[in-house]
């Protein structure tokens, strides 16, 4: 295996290892699983003295992999525990063994409460000669730093058996530092340019009997050791980043921080320039806690131009808009006042060239299709509540979308649903109503031509009305679908379909504050299909994250309002058997 694929490998393997832990798929422990819902500690990443300020993203599990097994294991119905060991055992075999590491033999002995792997720099000699070169840390803290030497001494060994790597110790400021220099002439060729064998030494060291630590390159190493010593250089002393760990105010088993710019540079592989500290005007910070049916994230964004005041959450109950959103809906949005929402959020993202640019292409998708300008044509006059949906169609690749809101407009006649029907007719469709049950209904259709062959010498010219658009107006609310079959949909709602009476949703966001500013709801099973097709590189993230993905039922998320500059969320994965 070469060094570069033994890396990645590694990193990938600790990525799922934290994946894995946070679902809770290890084995067995003495200690007491239903504590780690109950633990009041806010604990903090140790390993972010070894990390810079202006790292892209770091990832810290907060707790031993053993204590997430036994939480999990006590949750599984005993008919599924042996399952549940068979995905692990699957997923170590896949991730160690090429390696030549088995983790329940060579790493559980002597790994601690805490792993936490970092991206140090998107280019880390600085050297646009030899293409860009991120530099990966991985830090564990250890409980038996004998065990963990031996298992680096074991791992080197075989290497240097292989006869395809020198080892080399380095002494680097107390710390003793152990890589493998790869023989260039057995490596390269004419495919695999010569500066990128000397780039890819994984290096490794245990510091002061409590961490040990593996990187990508010496310089890597080294660069986390001066970090240590030097007070102004490493995450842990950055005033933005303690200010963001203290926003983080529940118990929690794992946190994350990511530099939003800088993560999609690196996953672009464009350079980002330089940053004097972390940032938190981009950033995100995750704070991920247990549930007994899944798993907690608390978010926080700070320092942004969305959180320069102080607002309380808007709603105290989920909006009445969904009661038209069918139950099997993938994916359901809802809130209030959509207007101001839109206002807030495109002055956020106008600093932010790439975003920008990436809700513009967005929005003008949708405006080419439509023929409006969104803003102006409706996102002005949502301004009470509102709901999205994806309701699929088993007969189609795409779903049908629904939209509800709340008519606060008190023109007569409505000037602002008017105005969409001339836009319709501006466009060539036809404007008129529909019997639908027991209501009349607008539909906006196309005429469309066709001709039905009766013999080889006579044609029949059909005459089609294609649905491109339909609107109802139910009290003080107006509702758009995409399709016949969704308006039937969302008309019945009310009486016992609803997204809002759904067991399952009630389910979802259970979890979460009752105070808050609307729902994100994602049926996981229904959704993934189109979700796949849109974002492909979703396939990634459920490749990494299988056992997790695999168990997924529903994801939901939802805001709660903005205190001392701190945006604030949750996000609740539920996880079922």
């Amino acid at each position: 295996m070469k060094l570069r694929s033994f890396f990645y490998a590694l990193a990938a393997g600790a990525s799922v290892l934290l994946l894995i832990a946070l679902g809770g798929f290890f084995g067995l422990t003495a200690q007491s699983p239903l504590n780690l819902l109950q633990e009041g500690a806010l604990k903090t990443p140790t390993a972010a003295i070894f990390v810079p300020k202006q790292t892209p993203a770091m990832v810290s599990l907060l707790v031993n992999p053993d204590r997430l097994t036994a939480f999990r294991q006590l949750l599984t119905p005993p008919a599924n525990r042996r399952r549940s060991r068979a995905e692990l055992t699957q997923l170590e075999n896949s991730l160690f063994v090429n390696l030549g590491l088995d983790y329940r033999r060579d790493i559980q002995p002597w790994v601690g409460d805490e792993i936490t792997l970092a991206i140090t720099s998107l280019d880390f000699d600085r050297n646009r000669q030899n293409a860009t070169q991120p530099g990966y840390l991985l830090a564990f803290t250890t409980k038996n730093a004998q065990k963990a030497r031996e298992c680096l001494q074991l791992f080197y060994s075989r290497q240097a058996i292989a006869g395809t790597a020198d080892l080399v110790f380095e002494k680097y400021k107390g710390v003793n530092l152990v890589y493998r220099r790869s023989f260039p002439e057995l490596e390269t060729s004419k495919y695999q340019p010569k500066f990128n064998q000397k780039s890819e030494s994984v290096t490794s060291a245990v510091v002061g009997d409590r961490f040990v630590l593996i990187a990508n390159h010496p310089k890597v190493l080294r660069d986390a050791i001066n970090n240590v010593q030097a007070h102004d250089l490493n995450l842990a002393n950055d005033p933005e980043y303690q200010q963001m760990l203290q926003s983080l105010t529940e118990p929690r088993i794992g946190v994350s921080f990511v530099n939003l710019p800088a993560l999609a540079a690196w996953i672009s592989n464009q350079p980002l320039p330089a940053q004097e500290s972390f940032q938190a005007s981009q950033t995100l910070a995750i704070a991920l806690s247990l549930d007994r049916q899944g798993l907690l994230a608390q978010t926080a964004v700070l320092g942004s131009e969305l959180t320069e005041e102080n607002l309380a959450p808007i709603l105290s109950k989920p909006v009445d808009a969904l009661g038209y959103i069918p139950a099997q809906s993938a994916l359901a949005i809802a809130g209030t006042d959509l207007n101001q929402l839109w206002n807030r959020f495109s002055t956020a993202v106008a600093s932010d060239d790439t975003l920008e640019s990436v809700i513009n292409r967005a929005i003008a998708n949708w405006q080419s299709r439509w023929g409006i300008e969104l803003p102006e044509d409706i996102f002005s006059w949502v301004q009470g509540d509102y709901a999205l949906s994806l309701l699929p169609r088993p007969d189609q690749a795409n779903p049908d979308l629904i939209f509800v809101a709340q008519n606060t407009d008190t023109k007569e006649p409505n000037s602002s649903i008017k105005h969409l029907d001339e836009i319709a007719e501006q466009r060539g469709l036809s404007v008129g109503k529909l019997p639908l049950g027991e209501r009349n209904i607008t539909a906006w259709t196309k005429l469309v031509t066709s001709a039905i062959r009766l013999d080889k010498n006579d044609n029949l010219m059909n005459l089609e009305a294609k649905v491109q658009g339909l609107r109802a107006t139910v009290g003080n609310y107006e509702i758009f679908t995409t399709s016949i079959e969704a308006m039937e949909e969302a008309l019945k709602g009310q009486q016992d379909n609803s997204l809002l009476k759904s067991e399952a949703f009630q389910h979802a966001i259970a979890p979460l504050p009752i105070n808050n500013d609307g729902y994100l709801y994602l049926d996981w099973s229904k959704s993934k299909p189109f979700i796949e097709r849109q974002l492909p590189i979703v396939r990634v993230f459920e490749l990494v994250g299988k056992p997790l993905f695999d168990h997924l039922r529903s994801l939901t998320i939802s805001s709660y309002g903005i205190d001392k500059g701190v945006q604030r969320s949750k996000l609740f994965m539920e996880l079922v058997d």
